[in-house]
């Protein structure tokens, strides 16, 4: 594990990160989901794409990455061109999954992977919306410290600050960015996936003129076993 510290926006970020295959000229940025880590990417992705250099990298606020502001998606973009910038290094590919989806995106590179993106926003459940409305009451009655009560499970247990973020990104509509990306995609998703459903793939799938789908088995982490089938599918095309 490697730490460096970038300064976005007069803000200083620790960034923690992990690179292998340092020897190779091209190479590939992994980027986890929300409540994860570089860990959880490197498990998976580790013994695949051996001709690529790997980065492996914490968002600010988990792992060992400083949060020392809320930040929405398009700042942690930022953040991350000066990371890569800092380690002198510039991706061809990225892999995202959920949370991690979005910011790949953001950084627009020659060819980015989507494992159950997050970024299309799609109607709430009924009883998402009833919390939100029975929040919103308590918020006015003065109550609003105990937003624990409300918050979603991806918060639970974290900071002010973190849950400051969290509002900042969860309804965040990407629509008019996956529009407008002009690289090559590579679509990945589980079918029982109910965190981001099925329905957001397509829409994706839509959206990205030059994109293949593919739906697997499985649910929102449904990546954790299928890095060979990934690569294989990537590397089909020579990537």
């Amino acid at each position: 594990m490697a730490i460096t510290t970038v300064s976005f926006e007069n803000t200083q970020f620790v960034i923690s990160y992990l690179l292998s295959n340092q020897d190779k000229k091209e190479s590939i940025l992994f980027l986890h989901g929300w409540g994860a880590n570089k860990e959880i990417m490197s498990k998976v992705f580790s013994s695949f794409f051996k001709d690529y250099c790997h980065i492996y990298v914490d968002f600010s606020g988990f792992g060992n990455s400083s949060l020392p502001k809320a930040v929405n998606s398009y700042e942690i973009k930022g953040v991350m061109e000066e990371f890569l910038r800092s380690i002198k290094k510039n991706p061809q590919m990225i892999i995202g999954h959920s949370f991690g989806g979005k910011i790949a995106l953001l950084l627009n590179p020659k060819t980015v992977v989507l494992l159950g993106s997050a970024g299309i926003v799609l109607p709430k459940r009924f009883s998402v919306r009833f919390k939100i409305k029975l929040f919103k009451i308590f918020k006015f009655l003065g109550l609003g410290k105990f937003y624990t009560l409300f918050a979603s499970k991806d918060v639970k247990g974290m900071d002010s600050v973190m849950y400051e973020m969290f509002k900042k990104v969860v309804n965040e509509d990407m629509s008019e960015a996956f529009k407008n990306y002009k690289g090559r995609a590579f679509i990945f998703w589980g079918k029982d996936d109910d965190t981001m459903p099925p329905a957001a793939a397509l829409m994706i799938k839509d959206f990205i003129e030059d994109s293949t789908l593919y739906m697997v088995n499985g649910d929102h982490f449904f990546f954790l076993d299928k890095g060979h089938f990934i690569e294989e599918q990537i590397l089909k095309e020579g990537r």
